[in-house]
């Protein structure tokens, strides 16, 4: 059994980045030899002679959705709301993700004790919000009101979900908390195409377009799966045990193309290099699953050490909060003193923390 406060660390407040670097590519990478524990500082343009030819790298197109929303009580409280899901992809309901139809699970956030069947006013969409029912993990089953009306519409009136650890740093820093021109553009990768996600796949909001289509130029293949990332990859494992934590289920797409091209470098001894822990995750589930075909299906695989990496050889990653499921895959993939080494180095030379904040490169 592995205990959860391993994964602890210390990290001074102002690290922790509250907005983007000023260009995608100018963010530093960290590069780290998980062999030799070698550790070098650059910038992430470097990726361009990390990245082999031949090499297979592997990007999350999930395009975060404006997830967030104000609501208020008929008692005049205030209620925030985050929208999750859509029910019907894993529970059999009637939402949908393509047009934002039917019932959703969202997340609910007010100082009085909400009811089931309360109607909640949303601020600047003309509508209400019904809370169908409770359910367990803190989420609520709610659908839009009047009849007829989407969450896709919804979701005209909302705004970037970003974490609370970057609102905060704003606010400690006397920033406003809402930058919304920003953060529409830079809380997105460059290729995001679909919807569905209530977080980014941070580690590639590095990548340009011109910086891909060098990479490409130099014989790297480059594919898309999707991971609709959800609230639950980012909550702190509190079990005293990493092995009594369960993670929650997150939807996943792999394209035909892409199947066929991890198939393909498996079978070549080729290096894949996985674009942040989502990607990760999806391949080292799929190798598992031996289905290499296209497909859409729901992952809950939670890796930490020990584990065995059988599709993955490289990894592009942000740096994780403390005692969080990301950090503990970063650790399986290049040993926890190895990375815990290399996150002491990345305090010391003032690098950027969390989700706009800079990348490590572990081969």
């Amino acid at each position: 059994m592995t205990e959860a406060d391993l994964f602890d660390y210390e990290l001074p407040e102002a690290l922790i980045a509250a907005r983007p670097a000023v260009r995608r590519e100018e963010s530093r990478l960290l590069q780290l030899d998980r062999r030799t524990g070698e550790i070098r500082h650059g910038t992430f343009t470097d990726i361009e002679e990390l990245l082999r030819p031949g090499d297979l790298l592997v990007v999350n197109d999930a395009r975060v959705i404006p997830a967030r929303l104000s609501a208020q009580r008929a008692t005049g409280g205030h209620v925030e709301v985050l929208l999750v899901r859509p029910w019907q992809t894993l529970d059999g309901g009637t939402g949908s993700e393509e047009t934002g139809e039917g019932a959703w699970l969202a997340m609910l956030r007010c100082g009085g004790k909400l009811r089931q069947g309360e109607l909640v006013r949303l601020e600047g969409a003309g509508a209400d919000l019904q809370l169908l029912q409770k359910r367990a993990g803190g989420y609520w089953l709610v659908s839009p009101a009047p009849a007829g009306l989407t969450m896709q519409q919804v979701m005209e009136h909302g705004r970037t979900p970003l974490p609370p650890y970057v609102l905060k740093a704003r606010r400690m820093r006397g920033m406003p908390q809402e930058l919304p021109e920003l953060d529409r553009e830079r809380y997105q990768t460059v290729y995001a195409q679909r919807p569905g996600a209530v977080a980014a796949p941070t580690a590639g909001l590095h990548f340009t377009r011109e910086l891909l289509a060098r990479l490409q130029g130099r014989g790297v293949d480059l594919q898309t799966l999707s991971l609709l990332v959800g609230p639950g990859t980012f909550r702190p494992v509190k079990a005293a045990r990493v092995e009594d934590h369960v993670l929650e289920p997150e939807r996943y797409h792999l394209p035909a193309a892409t199947a066929a091209a991890v198939a393909e470098a498996l079978r070549a001894g080729r290096r894949i290099v996985a674009t942040g822990t989502t990607c990760c995750r999806v391949l080292e589930y799929v190798v598992r699953r031996g289905e290499w075909r296209g497909h859409s299906g729901w992952t809950d695989l939670f890796i930490h050490p020990p584990f065995e990496f059988k599709a993955v050889g490289a990894l592009i990653t942000n740096f994780h909060l403390p005692r969080s499921t990301l950090l503990m895959l970063v650790c399986a993939f290049a040993g926890r003193e190895r990375i815990m080494q290399a996150y002491r180095a990345a305090v010391e030379e003032g690098y950027r923390f969390y989700s706009y904040g800079d990348a490590m490169f572990i081969c």
